[in-house]
């Protein structure tokens, strides 16, 4: 399959973006170079090859959960830009 700028005008449009003629042309190269990559992947031959669904073999890997206190109350204030006794204060976002 090869691109054309239709196809690169429909995809642009699917995607809600505007190219000029050098855009396209470049967009055009790309898209061709991603399918020349991908038929190349097509020549390969996966008989018996499982398909890859995690890249680990490593299942539910986490840290213990454990609190610690890393930085204080009175530090966390003393880098607002601005704050109340025991609150950082911000503007009102919702009217």
């Amino acid at each position: 399959m090869k691109i054309d700028k239709t196809t690169v005008d429909h995809i642009a449009h699917l995607a809600r973006l505007e190219f000029d003629e050098a855009g396209k042309e470049k967009m055009m190269g790309d898209m061709n170079k991603i399918l020349t990559f991908m038929e190349k992947l097509n020549e390969l031959d996966t008989e018996g090859v499982e398909p890859l669904i995690y890249m680990s073999d490593e299942v539910n890997v986490l840290r213990p959960d454990v609190a610690k206190i890393e930085i204080t109350h009175a530090e966390a204030l003393k880098n607002a830009p601005k704050a109340d006794s025991d609150y950082f204060r911000s503007p009102k976002v919702i009217g």
